[in-house]
């Protein structure tokens, strides 16, 4: 089954077009490191190891938060596929400052895949009462805010007692450091390839699946080699790993800021402020610290 390379169809021009005409959002600050006497220990949590991939590339650590909640079909898989090892040694061959980084193809160029079947598209996700959701901004017909790292727009649940299941749909913005799987033309083609956003893109948003967010080394996304292709030599992901299977003993300790805590809500004001009416959940900092 041959793969189509993020973008490279004519069918998906208007959903990938060129950084310089797309409409986008501003570049925000991604995550980082919490400042000392910010944060207390209350404000932070410990994510689930068997939902945390490491990716060690040349160019340093990458660390994502899998949220099976908004795409469990691809999350198990790439979970799946790195306790194969199965990405060891792939490369970004495809990078677009501005915009993502592609990787995830044994054949390294965007039309290959694992030998696993394709994917159902997961671009909405059912959000019902009992999923933990942060809000930022409610707008009424819409509720803007966050399941654990990632920053979502949902419909109000004011709409949930009218639905079959007591839930509404909800999408993944994408935000800088959001994690995307590629596909080809159909919209469930999805396989082993994957992308990390270098900036915001909201273009993408309800056209690819998203399934996590870098919570760690966002630095490193955007220090990859560009070029699409990217010409040789190919920056590549040394070694993939869920945190769960590596060493107790090589085991990074890992914690996150909690959206339900008080730090966050305070957070979210703040980047408020900030923004005015230019405001975006992408412009809400989450500290992860790493150790």
């Amino acid at each position: 089954m041959k793969f189509v390379t993020l973008a490279s169809a004519a069918a998906l021009a208007l959903a990938l077009a060129s950084p310089a005409t797309a409409q986008k959002r501003p570049a925000a600050p991604a995550p980082a490191a919490a400042k000392p006497g910010g944060p207390t220990a209350a404000d932070w949590r410990t994510p689930d190891p068997d939902d945390i991939l490491v990716i060690d590339t040349n160019k340093g650590r990458i660390i994502v938060e899998l949220v099976p909640e908004v795409a469990p079909l691809f999350t198990a898989r790439v979970r799946e596929l790195a306790k194969e090892h199965f990405y060891d040694g792939h490369t970004f061959f495809r990078v677009i400052e501005d915009f993502m980084d592609q990787t995830g193809d044994p054949e390294n160029r965007g039309t290959g895949g694992s030998s696993k079947p394709e994917l159902k598209a997961e671009f909405l996700f059912r959000r019902g009462a009992d999923l933990p959701f942060a809000m930022a901004q409610d707008q009424s017909v819409a509720e803007v805010g966050f399941i654990k790292s990632v920053p979502v727009s949902t419909q109000s649940m004011m709409l949930a007692p009218m639905t079959r299941d007591g839930k509404v749909n909800g999408y993944v913005l994408y935000c800088p450091g959001v994690a995307g799987a590629a596909r080809g033309e159909d919209e469930n083609s999805a396989n082993s390839q994957f992308f990390l956003m270098r900036a915001a893109f909201p273009k993408l948003e309800r056209r690819y699946t998203a399934f996590g967010r870098v919570i760690s080394g966002q630095d490193v996304v955007t220090s990859i080699k560009v070029g699409e292709p990217v010409p040789d030599p190919q920056d590549r992901m040394e070694r993939v790993r869920i945190l769960s299977d590596i060493p107790e003993n090589e085991r990074p300790k890992i914690r996150v800021i909690n959206p339900a805590g008080a730090w966050f809500k305070a957070e979210i004001a703040r980047a408020i402020a900030a923004g005015g009416a230019n405001f975006t959940a992408c412009d809400v900092n989450i500290p992860a610290e790493v150790k």
